[in-house]
Order: structure tokens, then sequence, then C-alpha cells
């Protein structure tokens, strides 16, 4: 998987390529399709980012498709696209878990700021928050020696080096090191360099 994808699913071509032209500008990656029926032929439980559903589309409707995803546990988030509206179907979708309901034709500024909240909102993008802040709090944990000896380390300085630095022996070097990795969790001294400057 490459990222995160904003699924357009819309029967109306000038609508699909516009909102697809509108969000590749963006910076977002696109992919289209043009009913329902070949979006959940496609669809795979493995699918990153965030759906871009057309409500009234022949065939499967987009609130049938929506079902569809809800049974089969998807962890796509959902945004209605619809020029047909209703308060009855808008309920309906959003109980069912959409995130928003937008009418056609939608203002570029908030389609592309209601994407970017459901990108965000999605289990992955949590998930690697989640992670992150796990990282940051690993380091909060080092003695204040032991983060001397990782800056230190992390500047490229040899063991040695450091010994000679903060004036202790070359094991302590070594055994303050293993501490560290073990305390954080770090494979390598790299992984911690990524974490310290996230």
């Amino acid at each position: 998987m490459s990222g995160p994808t904003v699924y357009v699913v819309d029967d109306d071509d000038a609508v699909r390529d516009s909102i697809a032209l509108l969000l590749e500008t963006a910076g977002l990656r696109v992919e289209c399709f043009a009913d329902a029926e070949t979006f959940r032929s496609a669809w795979r439980g493995d699918m990153v980012g965030c759906l871009l559903l057309d409500l009234r589309m022949p065939g499967i409707s987009g609130i049938d498709l929506q079902r569809f995803l809800v049974d089969q546990q998807s962890r796509l988030p959902i945004i209605f696209l619809s020029a047909h509206g209703d308060i009855p179907t808008t309920v309906r979708a959003v109980k069912a878990g959409a995130l928003d309901f937008l009418t056609k034709p939608v203002d570029g500024a908030q389609l592309i700021e209601q994407v970017r909240a459901a990108l965000a909102s999605s289990p992955e993008a949590i998930e690697q928050r989640d992670e992150m802040f796990k990282e940051s709090t690993r380091l909060e944990h080092l003695t204040e020696r032991e983060r001397e000896v990782m800056k230190l380390a992390l500047s490229g300085m040899s063991n040695k080096e450091i010994a000679r630095c903060l004036a202790i022996s070359y094991r302590t070097v070594e055994f303050h090191r293993s501490r560290i990795l073990s305390k954080t969790g770090a494979s390598s001294l790299l992984q911690l360099a990524s974490w310290s400057s996230g």
C-alpha cells in the first residue's frame, strides 16, 4: 500500500473528473469509480483513505454501498455527495457512520477540508498518531545521564569519545547505551534519532 487514497464513486463523468482534478491539485491520491458496483468489486479490507460517495446512481445506490461496507466492517470513512440530499436520507447515512453529507455543486475548499478531516479520522491515522505519542513518551523514562549519552551518541560520537567527554568508563557508556535501547524499545540508535527528532 502506498499511502491513503481518496476513492471517488460517482456516475457523472464531469463531476468525477472535476473532483479528481481538485483533489490531485491539493496533493491527494485519487482513484475514481463510475458506479458503486465497480467499487464494490474492487473493495479490499486493507484499503486506507476515505470514500467520496454519490448518493443516487444506477444499480446500487450510495446508501446500499454504505450498508455493504458496514457489513464488511470497512474502516473507510465515508463522505456523501449528492444533488438530491434530503433530510431523512442524510440522517440515515450519518447514523450508519457517514462523516458528512455535502450537496452538489460542492465548494472546492470545503470538500478538501472535509476530505483531510476524513483522512485524519481514519483508524490508520489515529493508530499512527498513537504510535508517535508512545514513541515520544518512551524517551521520558530516560535518566539525565542516559539522555546525555543518547545525545552524544546521536551526534556521531563513538563510545570512547563519549566516555572521555563525560569522564566515565567505556563500559559505563556501553551499559547506558543498552539501557537506552531497552527502556525505549528502539532497535537501534537510528530509530531513536527519528523519534527524538519527530
